[in-house]
């Protein structure tokens, strides 16, 4: 084995792309999540022990005998940030920085936070913004991710490798699949309805990468050489995924296996940033490999052959609601440990 891993929000919709990945490169896996999307979307395996705890309560124990941490664990999309501000801040910027400084207590090596494209903000203009650039976090979802990326990299030194990802917003398959997310949330109104819905105007920018690319890039930090990524941000996608929101539509209209229109919808979008991802590409040598055009196709295949299920689990903020709709209806009915059978 190459050593131990403990990824974090492992049940995600990253975390379930990651965690088989890392499996199979010959890592064992600790995965501490509290499967709010279900247990079943990591499957068994060799090497693969599951943690059913919440971040924000991370122990000593859970780092004993880890050599990485992947740490995904977050409030997800800029929707559940504004209505869950209290947990996004706690979850997505305190218990990351707790659990990085525990990591460094506990003599883990090395330490991966992503974080998201989304600090940027807006940024006006068609300039492509790298690393060095002026952040302008936007949503409470941005303002914790920049706040989680300030408290980890000092901690970098010597015996502790500490370096941020930057993700553009994600698309393509995973076992706990998303159709909130600009890609995805669009080829499923093709493949349903034939309409590609879309938020106004359409001019503004947004970096994407495929699911399969970025867990790709965690993988690689995990074994790259720490001097060249230590104390690093890194943003992680490619320029020929930076795309215009109209435009992207109307490429994936063109690649859709059926006629397809689109459909605009709400307020225009302040949030607009182009990315540069040339330092990852010339530090590490790494290329994204997939285009959003590929990733409509995929998910549509998907969709066909019946390997994603569309429901709420599937839209993050549905879900988060309806598990706390039940959390009260069942505190308010149980009682002596059971609603129908009791202790």
């Amino acid at each position: 084995m190459k050593g131990r891993i403990l990824v974090t929000g492992a049940g995600g919709y990253i975390g379930s792309v990651l965690v088989p990945k890392l499996l199979g490169k010959g890592y064992e896996v600790r995965a501490l999540d509290r499967f709010f999307f279900g247990r079943d979307k990591l499957q068994d395996a060799p090497g693969l022990t599951c943690v059913i705890e919440d971040a924000r309560r991370i122990q000593a124990s859970h780092l004993e005998g880890i050599d990485g941490v992947v740490d995904l664990v977050a409030i997800s999309n800029d929707p559940s940030g504004e209505l869950y501000q209290d947990a996004t801040a706690a979850i997505n910027h305190r218990a990351r920085a707790a659990t990085a400084r525990l990591a460094k207590r506990m003599g883990v090596k090395r330490y991966i936070l992503p974080s998201s494209c989304s600090i940027y903000g807006f940024q006006g203009g068609d300039r492509a913004v790298d690393e060095s650039a002026p952040t302008n976090p936007l949503t409470t979802y941005a303002r914790a991710n920049e706040l989680a990326e300030q408290a980890v990299l000092p901690l970098a030194d010597d015996a502790f490798t500490a370096v941020v990802i930057r993700q553009a917003t994600v698309y393509g398959h995973a076992p706990r699949m998303r159709f909130d997310l600009a890609i995805n949330g669009m080829t499923l109104g093709a493949w349903k309805n034939g309409v590609i819905p879309l938020m106004r105007d359409g001019t503004q920018w947004r970096p994407m990468v495929h699911v399969q690319d970025t867990t790709d890039v965690m993988c690689l930090l995990l074994e790259a050489d720490p001097a060249r990524i230590n104390g690093q941000i890194f943003n992680v996608g490619s320029d020929r995924n930076n795309y215009q929101l109209g435009p992207l539509a109307e490429e994936m209209v063109g690649v859709m296996p059926k006629p397809v229109t689109i459909a605009w919808y709400g307020d225009p979008d302040h949030r607009s940033y182009r990315v540069d991802f040339k330092k990852i590409e010339r530090t590490l040598g790494w290329q994204a490999q997939w285009t959003a055009a590929e990733g409509a196709q995929e998910i549509w295949r998907a969709l066909e052959e019946g390997r994603v299920q569309v429901g709420d689990q599937t839209i993050t903020l549905t879900w988060y609601r309806e598990l706390e709709k039940w959390h009260r209806i069942i505190r308010d009915v149980e009682r002596y440990g059971g609603i129908l059978d009791i202790s």
